[in-house]
């Protein structure tokens, strides 16, 4: 009986320490539930919404925003996020604008914001170059789609593309080099083909030639192509154009576009265009304004055309634009800006003025055009130092001040992306 009464009393005590603990686990679950964070509102939303509701932020939200949590992290690498913000840029939104400060030794790339809505709009900031260390001083190749393409300009060799607000970047593989070469590069996107290529065009000679010219001449040249994400360069032969040294300066409808320089037997300086997509070389039709037989003009795009904009006497600027693509007939005169002189430049600071930009920038000339803004007025650059916009309708200029403007710079147009390299291969 006792040893009954004892096993009894043995299973009652098992049962209430059982229960006890069952009570235990389900007041910790209670308070584990009450001390869960709910879900925000924007984190109940389909994905779909919120990756509408993010490609109408401007570029440097858009940054901020990835470091929220990892969901959005993820979201931000979205090749679909990345399209979506691209349409809406390229749908009437003011540019941002990368601005390469040339100095030796150690160049530098800054950006602004023409879209940005908040007080950032007036700022300029600072980018991260990743490469710098091996290639301290380079040029820009071009822009396009959010991606920057940059050249070595101390021994021509290396090449990256780079997304200076996602900070990808890759080095691209080494091509043909020659012992005495000019280069002339171009870096473009076709919509059909949907492929990003670098164009780099060799003009070289064999080094025991010589030349009593005032001009080195090159009379030999080597096209050659790399697709992004591609493992090698492509040769295409040569090219039996002449371009001035600098890279391609307006992209349109998936080709390049570059100036020939004047010939003995062909002193007209014509237009030549490159397609991306079937990579062959084509002249487009120039407008009737006389003035592109000289040296004093310079392509860009405005409003997603080709431009040229004519430098004329005392000063003053035509810009032609072609409504048509390769219609001759579509050439317009659309604006005729006067002479102007920014208060910044009456100072006379050229003696300070870094040797290589002076050397490279618009030939000499004073003034450059960029782009349309979505006020319609047109946004210049003078002297590689002041951002000017011309109100077309008005006829007035406005000198534009943002705090932490370079004291010398050259503007890229550019589309600020959340373009990632790894999925464009």
């Amino acid at each position: 009986m006792c040893s009954l009464n004892l096993s009894t009393m043995d299973l009652d005590d098992d049962k209430r320490a059982k229960r006890r603990k069952t009570q235990t686990e389900d007041d910790d679950d209670d308070d584990h539930h009450h001390h869960q964070p709910q879900p925000t509102a924007m984190e109940t939303l389909p994905n779909e919404i919120i990756v509408d509701i993010l490609s109408r932020l401007p570029i440097t939200s858009l940054v901020q925003f990835k470091f929220v949590c990892k969901r959005w992290r993820a979201l931000t690498q979205d090749p679909v996020l990345a399209d979506m913000h691209l349409s809406w840029k390229a749908d009437g939104n003011d540019p941002c604008l990368i601005l390469h400060c040339d100095f030796p030794i150690r160049n530098q790339l800054y950006f602004l914001d023409l879209s940005a809505h908040n007080k950032d709009k007036d700022k300029v900031k600072r980018l991260y170059v990743p490469f710098q260390a091996t290639m301290p001083e380079f040029d820009v190749v071009g822009s396009c789609n959010g991606l920057l393409c940059l050249s070595d300009s101390l021994y021509n060799d290396a090449l990256y593309v780079h997304n200076p607000f996602t900070m990808d970047c890759i080095e691209l593989p080494k091509s043909r080099q020659y012992s005495d070469q000019e280069l002339v590069f171009g870096f473009g996107f076709h919509p059909k083909t949907k492929e990003y290529k670098v164009v780099k065009i060799v003009y070289y000679r064999n080094t025991s030639s010589y030349s009593r010219a005032r001009r080195t001449v090159y009379p030999q040249s080597d096209v050659q192509i790399y697709t992004l994400g591609s493992s090698s360069w492509r040769s295409l032969g040569k090219v039996s154009y002449q371009f001035v040294r600098r890279p391609s300066e307006a992209l349109v409808n998936g080709r390049l576009h570059w100036v020939s320089r004047p010939r003995r037997y062909h002193p007209a300086r014509r237009l030549i265009s490159f397609d991306l997509a079937d990579e062959q070389f084509r002249e487009v039709p120039k407008p009737d304004c006389g003035g592109l037989n000289r040296c004093n003009f310079h392509l860009s795009v405005l409003g997603g055309c080709l431009a040229a904009a004519v430098y004329g006497n005392y000063g003053k600027l035509e810009i032609w634009v072609m409504k048509c693509y390769n219609v001759k007939e579509s050439w317009v005169k659309q604006f005729t800006i006067g002479a102007y002189m920014p208060k910044c430049l009456k100072l006379n600071l050229d003696r300070h003025r870094p040797l290589k930009i002076w050397k490279t920038g618009s030939n000499g000339k004073v003034v450059r055009v960029l782009c349309l803004l979505n006020s319609g007025e047109v946004l210049l650059e003078y002297k590689n130092r002041v951002l000017v916009s011309y109100d077309p309708k008005k006829g007035k200029f406005r000198d534009l001040v943002f705090q932490g403007l370079p004291n010398w710079f050259q503007t890229v147009v550019h589309t600020g992306s959340l373009n990632w390299l790894n999925t464009l291969h």
